[in-house]
């Protein structure tokens, strides 16, 4: 479903290029919901735009559904939903209703289509109260309920989410973690950043741990847990970091 092979990224800071994905290389199965953890400038956001067609490799190549991000970019985004931390891609001058037939009608989904798919997910995030009112005054917690229903509008086969309970209460946060239990039985193919261990071992499957641009582990979270005695993923992941490559798994 998502093969990424060596993939290299470097960015050009004045005179000085920085690599920030160094060789990057692993496959996500269909209907697999993986969980990609490293500390900040890991790589991990880099590594999700660019499966999400937002970046070109510098070298290596990404394929999503049997599309190549870069030669066939627009396939690779009719199946994918994308939500980046701190970015809801939101206009504050439109109602949430408003928002969401937008990008419902960038997909090209019909008014029926829309309508239906918009109550589906109002219902499903509480967001009855407020559909109707402009994004401009809307709390984080509301926006990023918004901007979630925004990334599943078209409902897409592969979904990037990067860091998606940020500014969610507990309570949407749960709601949240009931939807990804939903889209799994549905099928679909999930890859999400998270700096929170306990959301991870609880809605993953796979684990991708990341460190300096580089993929240090990545592998079965029940396989992991196996081979290192533990279920502490913040233990397990510090004790990856110490030993470098040496524990990796494909």
């Amino acid at each position: 479903m998502i093969e990424i092979h060596e993939v290299t990224k470097q960015f050009k800071d004045k005179k000085v290029y920085v690599t920030a994905l160094k060789h990057v290389s692993f496959t996500v199965k269909k209907g697999q919901i993986v969980g990609l953890l490293g500390e900040n400038g890991a790589g991990k956001t880099t590594l999700l735009r660019t499966v999400a067609t937002l970046l070109t490799p510098t070298e290596g190549k990404v394929k999503v559904d049997g599309f190549d991000t870069v030669k066939q970019p627009d396939e690779v985004k009719r199946r994918t939903g994308v939500l980046f931390g701190g970015e809801t891609g939101l206009y504050d001058r439109l109602t949430a209703r408003e928002n969401l037939e937008y990008f419902a009608a960038l997909y090209g989904l019909s008014k029926h289509e829309t309508k239906v798919r918009i109550d589906e997910l109002a219902k499903m995030f509480g967001m009855g109260d407020y559909l109707h009112r402009k994004v401009g005054g809307f709390s984080k917690g509301m926006r990023q309920k918004v901007a979630i229903a925004r990334t599943l509008i078209h409902d897409p086969e592969i979904i990037l989410f990067d860091e998606p309970t940020t500014g969610l209460d507990i309570t949407s946060s749960n709601v949240f973690r009931q939807l990804v239990h939903q889209l799994r039985h549905e099928g679909k193919t999930i890859i999400f950043s998270s700096h929170i261990m306990e959301e991870v071992s609880m809605l993953c499957d796979t684990v991708a741990m990341m460190h300096k641009g580089e993929l240090v582990f990545h592998g079965d979270i029940k396989e992991l847990y196996k081979a290192e005695e533990s279920e502490d993923l913040n233990y397990i992941f510090m004790s990856k970091l110490v030993r470098g490559n040496n524990g990796y798994a494909s």
